[in-house]
C-alpha cells in the first residue's frame, strides 16, 4: 500500500439547513413549497442522506438569504 492509499480521506457534506430554516420560522413543508420540492427532500438533505444538486443548493441559499457555503460544508474524514 502506498502513501496515497494509506492517507486517503473520505469527504462528507454537512449542512446547517435545519438551523437556517429555523431562523426563518419555516417548517420543512413550508420550505419545500417555496423551493418546489417535497418535504421528504428537505428532510433527507437535513439528515445528510441526500446531497442536493447545485441548482437546489443555490435555490435553498437564495430562499434562506444566506450563501451556499453557510448552508453546506465539505468535511474530510480519515478512511483508515
Amino acid at each position: 500500500m502506498d502513501d496515497a492509499t494509506q492517507h486517503m480521506k473520505t469527504q462528507r457534506l454537512t449542512n446547517t439547513l435545519k438551523v437556517q430554516r429555523a431562523k426563518h420560522n419555516l417548517t420543512q413543508g413550508e420550505l419545500a413549497s417555496l423551493i418546489g420540492v417535497s418535504r421528504k427532500t428537505i428532510n433527507t438533505i437535513e439528515s445528510g442522506r441526500f446531497v442536493p444538486s447545485t441548482l437546489l443548493a443555490l435555490q435553498l441559499a437564495h430562499t434562506l438569504h444566506c450563501t451556499v457555503e453557510e448552508l453546506f460544508t465539505l468535511e474530510e474524514e480519515d478512511a483508515t
